[in-house]
């Protein structure tokens, strides 16, 4: 989609998570985690339990993983994560069905933003792979000068570069972490709860405007009442 597709003079933000909202890639973590788990001796663990510690940036995913599995801590741990990682990012990962017609269609009507503690480096890649990193105005990792989720400031940077309002701005997610940020940023929150991130806690705990959606339909359904269409 070229510029001549966009409407002019957006007013409107729409911040989204990369893991668990935009692509499931789940197994792709698991596995590379596994993988130095075994590097450094020990057992791997179930897929679901790795999928559950992800959301806060790889340096905690690793330490996690590694404590769980009850193995030490070299300080190559994360650089090792990182490079196991970056040989199996597609092998398994995949695009949410339905979410890039989603995301084209809100393209045309709002700035679009990538708001995760993933670092930059493989968000950029992921984006890149499955042809999505031209819908993005802004995408901001967790390795780069604006703080992890849930502080605010990355999403209160996105505000400002697109000039619009809080009250015009939207943050997508699947987990308490986007919730939160949302919160302290006074934006409306919309959690997916087909996302790895999500806990059940969340479907009464969110609140102040916000919702929780079931699946792809249920999120492009909120975008098209968030902008009014």
């Amino acid at each position: 989609m070229g510029d001549s597709d966009v409407v002019g003079n957006l007013q409107a933000l729409i911040a989204f998570d990369l893991d668990g909202t935009l692509i499931d890639s789940r197994r792709d973590l698991a596995q590379s985690a596994n993988q130095l788990i075994e590097e450094l001796g020990g057992t791997p663990l179930p897929e679901e339990t790795v999928a559950g510690m992800v959301g806060e940036g790889a340096a905690l995913l690793v330490k996690r993983a590694l404590d769980a599995a009850g193995v030490e801590h070299p300080p190559s741990a994360v650089t090792r994560f990182l490079e196991i990682y970056d040989t199996r990012l597609v092998q398994h990962t995949r695009v949410y069905d339905g979410i890039l017609d989603t995301l084209r269609s809100a393209h045309r009507h709002a700035h679009l933003g990538v708001l995760t503690n993933k670092p930059i480096d493989p968000t950029r890649k992921l984006l890149a792979a499955f042809a999505m990193q031209d819908l993005f105005r802004s995408v901001i990792g967790g390795d780069g000068p604006q703080p992890r989720k849930p502080n605010p400031q990355g999403l209160l940077s996105m505000i400002a570069m697109t000039s619009v309002t809080p009250e015009r701005t939207l943050m997508v997610g699947d987990s308490a972490i986007d919730y939160e940020t949302a919160q302290r940023a006074s934006v409306r929150c919309c959690i997916v709860s087909y996302g790895f991130g999500f806990r059940a806690f969340l479907r009464t705990t969110v609140q102040n405007g916000g919702l929780v959606v079931d699946d792809v339909a249920g999120l492009s359904a909120v975008i098209t009442r968030f902008l009014g269409l």
